[in-house]
Order: C-alpha cells, then structure tokens, then sequence
C-alpha cells in the first residue's frame, strides 16, 4: 500500500487534503474577541453573525490569504476601521471575495479557505435575525428593556458587523 504522506495544510500539496488554516485561523481570532467581550451568548445566533462577520473582516483583509505570522494587536485598528458604521463594509467584501474567487480560479487549485469564506458570507446575506430596529426613534418614553421597542426582520451582517466592531473596541 503506498504511503500517502501528511496532509497539507497550506493547499500546495499534490492531491494531499487542503485544511482551511487561514479561515479557521481567522474565526479563532473572531471567537475568541466576541467571547473576550461578553455581549451575548455563544450559542446564539447574534454571536454567529458576529463571529461569521468578523472572521470576513480578519480574513479578507489579509492580502497575503494566509494568515501567515498575523500579530492581532497589529490589526485590531485595521480591522475598527472596516468595521466601522460609517464604512462600506459589505461592498468592500464582495469586492474582496470577488477578487480571491478570480485569483482561486486562475490558479486552479482548490481553495478551502475560500469555499468557507463564501459559506459564511452566504450565510450572513440570506439569513434574516429579529432584532431591535436601531433606526426606529422611540415615541414619548425611553426604550427601557430589550424587548421593549420596534424589532425588524434584519440581514444577519447588519447585526453581526457593529456586535464585531464592538467586540474589538472591548478587546
């Protein structure tokens, strides 16, 4: 029987498995911010939009893809900046999915970071969370418990982007 060797961790071996180590390696970083945190339980779907968000957020704006020596204290302004209200963060990841989709494709070889990335992404747009509606503007009395006030229907990125901002900001 031959001897299949170790399995590649980068992608580059030839026909050894490919581990997403740069996806995995990013939603460590989100995980680990959201739980530092402590602004929702990690069984909820909130922390998984958060988590999902902000692992695009690590991993995407590594322009190597890799991860590779990523010091997270180095980042946490990078990563407070395109996580910021103000900033077009969902244009920004499809550019940036769009841009690591033409590069996986031209190279041929198969991405599992990537297909991850795109599984969270995909996620994160078609799944609609009830939450408060932080554009609403309480009438008469202040919104005192958070069940009390309008909720709407929102797209999962639209409550997980400012819970990761958030988390940053406490880390």
């Amino acid at each position: 029987m031959p001897h299949r060797g170790h399995e590649s961790t980068d992608g580059t071996g030839g026909g050894e498995l490919a581990v997403p180590m740069a996806w995995l390696y990013a939603e460590y970083i989100a995980d680990e911010l959201l739980r530092t945190g402590d602004l929702m339980p990690p069984t909820s779907f909130e922390f998984r939009a958060g988590r999902d968000a902000l692992a695009l957020t690590v991993f995407l704006s590594d322009t190597d893809g890799e991860l590779s020596g990523i010091r997270v204290i180095s980042q946490l302004e990078n990563w407070l900046a395109l996580t910021a209200y103000d900033q077009p963060w969902r244009d920004w990841v499809r550019a940036r999915m769009a841009e690591r989709t033409e590069r996986a494709t031209g190279s041929g070889a198969p991405c599992p970071d990537l297909a991850l990335a795109a599984d969270a992404w995909r996620w994160l747009e078609e799944t609609e969370l009830l939450a408060p509606d932080l554009d609403a503007v309480p009438g008469g009395g202040p919104v005192v418990g958070e069940d009390d006030g309008p909720k709407v229907w929102t797209p999962a990125w639209r409550l997980g982007l400012p819970l990761g901002h958030l988390a940053i900001h406490l880390f």
